[in-house]
């Protein structure tokens, strides 16, 4: 399945997101018989009976030939409010060697916060002290069970599915001090999206094509089997020392092409109007655009 969080009429809804358009999940169990009350993701991420029953649902909306879309005010991150936002630093060789850092012996971990998460088409605006802004192409993996000390062979049964990510980094901020967290926390610098797809749909998360563009022109292109760490090495460290949650998103590390990896006197950071992209194989594209530095709140 593809899922997808918007606002409809004012509320916050989860959606599938079908071959013509987008269908609230209150609307597709209200006409199978089920409840209608809206539903958001953190709900369907927790209860796999829910999920179960939207397989079905789909399933039978498809085969029949059912329409129930709608329009929606504005798309949100699949995951509107994710318990933890886990990130990866240096998870690709290429990536490692163009930013002149060692190649990492153990993933390198960092966190962003719920005040960088948004969706596709939400304009990013950065803060207005910082000129070296940047993108980072990400595959998103969401959890969708509880876990501790996760086997390795057994850490994609814990995934719900998968999704687009960009980590925006203010490269001024971030190594203002020795801790990124400032560079890479700002509003908005976590976009996610289009959607989610399910991980049942996903053979092999190690093994998509990961492509970033800036405007029109392709900057980054990778494969995420050239991840230093895979999927399943990321989940199984992490919960050895963090319990992982429904909701929860790892984003997996870049591959090569961001700006920071040019020689200095090459750099262009990003400026208010261009737009940003992410299109990972299976997962659709998600794109932003770059708006006044300082005008956010």
């Amino acid at each position: 399945m593809k899922l997808a969080s918007a606002i409809v009429n004012g509320r916050e809804e989860a959606l599938w997101v079908s071959s013509g358009g987008y269908v609230p999940i209150s609307r597709l169990r209200e006409y199978f018989g089920g409840e209608g009350e809206p539903v958001i993701m953190s709900r369907i991420l927790s209860d796999a009976a829910l999920q179960d029953q939207l397989r079905e649902f789909t399933q039978r909306a498809t085969e029949a030939g059912v329409s129930l879309n709608t329009s929606v005010d504005r798309l949100l991150a699949p995951v509107p409010s994710p318990g933890k936002i886990i990130c990866v630093g240096l998870n690709y060789r290429s990536h490692a060697k163009e930013s002149q850092m060692e190649i990492p012996a153990s993933p390198v971990l960092f966190n962003k916060y719920n005040n960088t998460v948004c969706g596709p088409g939400t304009v990013i605006d950065p803060p207005d002290d910082s000129g070296q802004l940047d993108y980072e192409a990400e595959l998103v993996v969401i959890i969708g069970k509880k876990g501790s000390h996760i086997p390795h062979e057994q850490a994609l049964d814990y995934v719900a599915g998968y999704c687009n990510g960009n980590d925006v980094s203010a490269r001024d901020l971030q190594f203002r001090t020795g801790q990124w967290l400032l560079g890479k926390s700002c509003d908005q610098f976590a976009p996610m999206g289009p959607h989610m797809v399910t991980a049942d749909e996903i053979s092999d998360p190690d093994n998509l094509e990961i492509t970033g563009w800036r405007n029109d022109e392709m900057v980054q292109h990778a494969n995420t089997r050239d991840m230093i760490f895979s999927c399943r090495d990321l989940i199984s460290y992490i919960s050895r020392y963090i319990t992982l949650t429904p909701g929860d998103v790892i984003f997996t590390g870049t591959p090569e092409g961001v700006i920071l990896g040019k020689p200095p006197e090459s750099r262009r950071w990003l400026e208010p109007g261009e737009t940003i992209s992410v299109e990972i194989q299976g997962l659709g594209r998600l794109t932003n655009e770059i708006g006044i530095p300082g005008r956010r709140g």
